[in-house]
């Protein structure tokens, strides 16, 4: 599977390229700024962006208006194919945002049965009681996605809608020439469309990758070869910041250990999971770190533990904002031209190391070192071994332990290392030592 060799770029279109929050009907071609960042792509070691939405919606973009249309502030289909013509010409793969549980108030069927009540053809794609009323004073009353009304719950049992979904998607497989879907709110899509959807995906191309919203429980309901290739890895968000706010490696490396750890019981050993420090929906992890020097480290582990890599946009190069400022103002804002600075540099170093190591993308995990500010940890494949090690504190810290035998050379730095009288590692830094066979 290709994607589990990636390194992931999200871009929320919406807010990238500027456009009003309200669908004011209006076309322009805005969707055509993500060909001025490629050379950003290509040099940050980009292979595959992930788009949030970029269907007809009524505002955010996850209020389906009609899925067979690119929403009208981004442009036209032609300039979101001349968009994806233009990464795919570039070995950059595409997955589109698929918002599958609802839909908004403005979905063309919803308004149908507005209009219709219980004469519209299309009141069984929903989940309606005609006996109710909604907030909106429809006349009837309907489901939403977890009390939100704007955003009315497809009925996904239904044969009509489930064939209109998958008509779409055929669309945007045959115009756009995708690569992947990354499902919505996952955890509340019906397990059997799921299951439909990656029999229908698997006929559409070859390693057609599917990755789906989780948040808590067992992952593997989902992410298993008849449903999901990967899933977002939220238990390791939390632990990776949390851990260096509160000088505390041991959350993080409890969460790797029971997901990926050497013991039978490990739950995800053999899966590539979705990983991130942020995303649209949560702060941005330069406005959530407590210390600035941490934000380089926390992107080595990111790089370096097991799953998939993925960066959101801006936040390459240090953006801030804060989820209680807004979600659409704060955190999905419209960046002029892209930067570049120490943090994107660095970044571009680990895509690189990360992209060329088997042991990172394929290895096992092992807990080497482990104290409250420290971890080292090895990822070890039969052909490969590379410890990684970080230091969250102020201090230096020397670190004793068996490597076993060969050499070593740094990854970062490219000098020879020796483990023989322990390794120190500078304050604030993170290390990556590839042991020579």
């Amino acid at each position: 599977m290709w994607a589990y060799n990636s390194v992931f770029y999200q871009i929320y279109p919406l807010g990238f390229c500027g456009t009003p929050l309200q669908n004011d009907g209006e076309i322009k071609p805005r969707i055509l700024k993500v060909i001025d960042w490629v050379d950003h792509f290509l040099n940050l070691g980009v292979d595959a962006i992930y788009f949030s939405p970029v269907f007809l919606s009524d505002t955010h973009g996850y209020d389906t208006r009609d899925f067979r249309q690119i929403d009208n502030r981004l442009g036209s289909e032609e300039d979101f194919k001349t968009v994806c013509e233009t990464l795919h010409q570039n070995g950059i793969k595409i997955v589109l945002d698929g918002v599958f549980h609802h839909v908004g108030r403005g979905f063309w069927a919803f308004q149908d049965v507005c209009e219709k009540k219980w004469d519209s053809p299309y009141k069984d794609w929903f989940y309606i009681n005609f006996d109710g009323n909604s907030n909106y004073n429809d006349g009837f009353w309907y489901e939403g996605w977890e009390g939100h009304f704007e955003l009315v719950k497809l009925n996904l049992q239904n044969e009509e809608v489930i064939e209109h979904i998958f008509s779409c998607i055929r669309q945007w497989a045959d115009i756009f020439s995708i690569d992947g879907l990354r499902l919505d709110v996952a955890y509340s899509l019906d397990p059997n469309f799921i299951r439909r959807l990656r029999n229908l995906c698997d006929q559409l191309k070859p390693d057609f990758f599917l990755v789906g919203e989780l948040l808590h429980g067992d992952y593997n309901q989902f992410v298993r070869e008849d449903m999901l290739d990967s899933c977002t890895n939220y238990e390791c968000y939390k632990g990776l910041y949390s851990s260096f706010n509160t000088m505390n490696m041991f959350e993080i490396t409890h969460s790797l250990l029971r997901q990926f750890g050497p013991e039978n019981w490990t739950l995800y050993k053999n899966k590539h999971l979705f990983n991130f420090v942020d995303n649209h929906d949560v702060t941005r992890i330069a406005s959530l770190l407590e210390n600035p020097k941490h934000l380089p480290l926390i992107y080595a582990l990111l790089f370096s533990m097991p799953g998939i890599p993925c960066i959101y946009y801006g936040s390459e190069w240090g953006a801030e904002g804060k989820k209680e400022q807004g979600s659409d103002a704060a955190l999905r804002p419209s960046f002029e031209a892209p930067v570049e600075n120490n943090l994107t540099h660095w970044i571009a170093l680990l895509a690189n190391i990360h992209k060329k190591s088997e042991a990172l993308i394929h290895g096992a995990f092992r807990q080497v070192v482990l104290t409250n500010k420290q971890v080292i940890f090895e990822r070890k494949t039969d052909n490969e071994r590379i410890f990684v090690a970080i230091n969250a504190d102020a201090e230096p810290f020397t670190a004793h332990f068996d490597a076993g035998s060969g050499s070593a050379i740094e990854l970062i730095t490219g000098k020879q290392h020796d483990f023989g009288g322990g390794s120190t590692l500078p304050p604030y830094t993170a290390q990556f030592w590839k042991m020579e066979w």
